[in-house]
């Protein structure tokens, strides 16, 4: 699968109640190109209910699902990969328990010797932010764009942005270097997803 594109964040307790399967069809009706299921809180059992038919939901749209953090919850789904963060399970052991298939990204924040050192050990994208203030993630810390340009010219894995894009800002992010825009906000704190998702699609089209 190609790792392009706008890169949906989809995490069920920042959707204000509403259906996180409807919100995620209408991103990829939107043109999303992966989707990234997130849960902190709920039971081990529902999170496998809610992942397996978001699962099942991105299959029939050709369109990767990543599991924020938990490799046991997508190796018990079968999804298509793991995202990892700081405090998560070593990418060298996330890629023993999934497998040479399993898309594996890791998050860089501004750090191209840590990106570096992930492609060297399998990971299939490498994660930088946050760009821009964050809604989801206030308090992350911040990076400089020009990382991006510098990553391109170091790395030969895509290269995702995240924090505080939208269709406005976005653009400079994709020159810079990115292939793929991480959202969360701009797209389900929207109250037309879809409409929202196509305005971020098109930033790869100009």
């Amino acid at each position: 699968m190609k790792l392009s594109g706008v890169y949906a964040i989809a995490d069920d307790e920042l959707l204000a109640g509403r259906n996180i399967h409807d919100c995620v069809t209408a991103a990829l009706q939107g043109g999303v190109g992966i989707v990234q299921y997130r849960c902190k809180s709920r039971s081990f059992h529902k999170r496998v209910s809610l992942a397996s038919d978001l699962l099942n939901l991105c299959q029939q749209w050709q369109v990767p699902l990543i599991i924020n953090d938990d490799v046991a919850l997508c190796k018990t789904i079968g999804a298509d990969g793991v995202h990892l963060g700081d405090d998560d399970v070593p990418l060298l052991e996330a890629r023993e328990r999934l497998g040479s298939n399993a898309i594996i990204g890791i998050t860089c924040h501004a750090s191209i010797s840590t990106a570096k050192t992930a492609e060297a050990a399998t990971a299939d994208y490498v994660a930088f932010g946050r760009f821009y203030p964050s809604n989801t993630k206030p308090a992350a810390l911040p990076a400089e764009i020009e990382i991006l340009s510098q990553a391109r010219a170091t790395l030969s894995i895509p290269i995702v942005a995240i924090g505080g894009i939208n269709a406005e800002n976005g653009a400079a992010l994709i020159e810079a270097g990115a292939d793929m825009l991480a959202v969360v906000h701009a797209i389900f704190g929207a109250e037309d997803i879809d409409a929202s998702t196509r305005r971020l699609v098109e930033l790869f089209e100009n």
